[in-house]
Formats: structure tokens, C-alpha cells, sequence
């Protein structure tokens, strides 16, 4: 028999799993990280989990620091004999390194996906994994969720006339599509070049967003400098307005100020990365309802197909 269920949250996803226990109505378990003052940190559990089955909530980002703390947790769950480990990763950093672009590179995705199974996961809840087939990646079980499960009813509540779904890349049209099928209203696409990574080169748009009201959907926003020259470029074809809807929060560099600049009228996001910066055009939905009750459902062994509107 399983044991109790316990959750514990990596130092950067507190506020997200004080949520997810809220709802699910446990206390946050307690944790110790100790920092060295050479950057070493060492991971301790405070309370017993022999026995239980542990959910380990950590968003990897930023990338390394964060990686690193979850697998200490994980490694330290193993050895606390724990009875099952569940990484619950909202955010999965390096999901963009899924493939050899080029000669001679590595591929990210598949070394994290082989160091959180070595370190000892029985399973991985995720969302919105930047390319699907990172699910292949592992050898346990992957529950892969969707921030459309809290997007689309924020969208219907705008109630929006004229309205279009349009991706700010060709690789996003999956996505896209799915979310202008389920809406009932067509789909536009950009399609970009890039010289070098973060950097878009050129732009054009295929469709037509005249008069239109258009939804911007995409996983993540960086540097956003895709997503802001996508919303300028409609804008200047004839759009009534563009509302930017992407699920992981990165926002670095520059990110904040081009939003600011853009023509963009809002910009929503998920709070699988915390943010708490100065933005006045961002709009941030929780989704700790979701996460808490897939917990509830697979530690039950049952279905989480509720959870997918699309």
C-alpha cells in the first residue's frame, strides 16, 4: 500500500506549491537547503517520508541552479526511502535543446530526462513541454498538462468580437490550431528567420488579421522579442488588437521593456515560473487548481483526461 501523500517545493516554486497544498489541503512539507560559500548547497528533508509518496515541486529555472536542487531532492527522497518520487516540473528548462540542429551539439532534454531518471523518479508531471516528444525522453511515466486548461476559459471571458488565433512561429502551429478549432475561429501564422538564438531576423505574416481581434498563443516567452515584433507586425497588417497568451514566463533580458514598448494589449501568463517584476501589460492565471488535482488523481490511479479541454 502507498503511503500519505507529502509535497515539498524546490527554493524558486514556493509560492506555486503553498498553492497547489492549499487546495489540496496539506501543509507544505519541510525542507532545509544549505548554502555553501563556494555555491555548493546541500538538500535535507525535516520530517519523516518513509514510506510516503512524494511530490517535488521545482520550475528549472533558472536552468542550472534549480536542475541541480531538484535531483539533491530527489536523490535525498530516494535514500529517505520514500515509497514513490514525483518530479512535478511546471516549468521543464532546456526543453529547447530536443533535437541536432546542427553538427556537433548536444541534446539537453535527453540528459535531464536521463539524470532526474537516474537520480530516481517514478514519474514527471509537466507543462506544456516545448516539443512533445520529450515525453519519449523517459523511461517512467510522463503527465504532460496544457495551460489551455486555464487559458481558454480566461478567453471566452473577454468575450471578443472578430476574433483569430495566431502563432508567432511555424512550430507553434500545432498549438495554434488546436486552440482556433476548439474556439471556432480561423488561424494566422508568422513565419520567422533567425541569425542567431534570440535574435528574429525577419518576419512575415501569413494570413489575414485585418479588423481582427487576434490571440497570440505560444509556450514561453524569453527575451520576447519574437512575440513583440509578431504583435507590432499585426498590428501594422490592419489587427484591431493583439493579446499575447504564452504559458512559461521566462522574461529575461530585455523582455519587460519590449513588452512595455509593444503594441501588445496584454500579455498572459501561467505562474509555472514566478514573477514578480514591474510589468503593467502582464496578466498572471494560476494554475495550482490544476497541478493539486492531478496530484490527487495520480496518487488515486485515476484519469487525468479531465484536465485537457482540447
Amino acid at each position: 500500500m502507498q503511503g500519505p501523500i507529502k509535497v515539498f517545493a524546490g527554493s524558486k516554486t514556493q509560492n506555486l506549491a503553498e498553492q497547489i497544498c492549499k487546495t489540496l489541503g496539506y501543509q507544505l512539507g519541510k525542507m532545509n537547503i544549505q548554502h555553501f560559500s563556494d555555491g555548493e548547497f546541500s538538500v535535507s528533508f525535516e520530517e519523516s517520508i518513509r514510506g510516503c509518496t512524494v511530490f517535488l515541486v521545482q520550475s528549472t529555472f533558472p536552468s542550472s541552479d534549480n536542475l541541480m536542487e531538484l535531483l539533491l531532492m530527489i536523490d535525498a527522497a530516494k535514500r529517505a526511502s520514500a515509497y514513490k518520487i514525483c518530479a512535478v516540473i511546471p516549468y521543464f528548462g532546456w526543453a529547447r535543446q530536443d533535437r541536432k540542429d546542427k553538427p556537433r551539439v548536444s541534446i539537453g532534454a535527453k540528459l535531464v530526462a536521463d539524470l532526474l531518471t537516474v537520480a530516481g523518479i517514478d514519474r514527471l508531471i509537466a507543462m506544456d513541454l516545448h516539443a512533445d516528444q520529450i515525453q519519449g525522453f523517459f523511461d517512467v511515466p510522463v503527465d504532460h498538462l496544457y495551460a489551455s486548461t486555464v487559458f481558454l476559459p480566461y478567453i471566452k471571458s473577454l468575450k471578443l468580437d472578430n476574433l483569430v488565433v495566431a502563432t508567432p512561429d511555424v512550430g507553434g502551429a500545432k498549438r495554434a490550431n488546436s486552440y482556433a478549432k476548439y474556439l471556432g475561429v480561423p488561424m494566422v501564422l508568422c513565419h520567422k528567420y533567425r541569425n542567431k538564438p534570440n535574435e528574429v531576423a525577419e518576419m512575415r505574416l501569413i494570413g489575414d488579421v485585418t479588423g481582427k481581434n487576434v490571440i497570440l498563443i505560444d509556450d514561453m516567452v524569453d527575451t520576447a522579442g519574437t512575440l513583440t515584433k509578431a504583435a507590432d507586425l499585426m498590428m501594422e497588417n490592419g489587427a484591431a488588437s493583439v493579446r499575447g497568451f504564452a504559458t512559461h514566463c521566462v522574461m529575461s533580458g530585455p523582455a519587460i521593456e519590449r513588452v512595455n514598448n509593444s503594441k501588445l494589449t496584454e500579455l498572459v501568463f501561467t505562474d509555472s515560473i514566478p514573477f514578480d517584476r514591474d510589468c503593467k501589460k502582464v496578466t498572471v492565471l494560476s494554475v495550482a487548481d490544476m497541478f493539486a488535482d492531478t496530484i490527487l488523481r495520480v496518487y488515486d490511479n485515476r484519469s487525468i483526461s479531465s484536465q485537457y479541454l482540447l
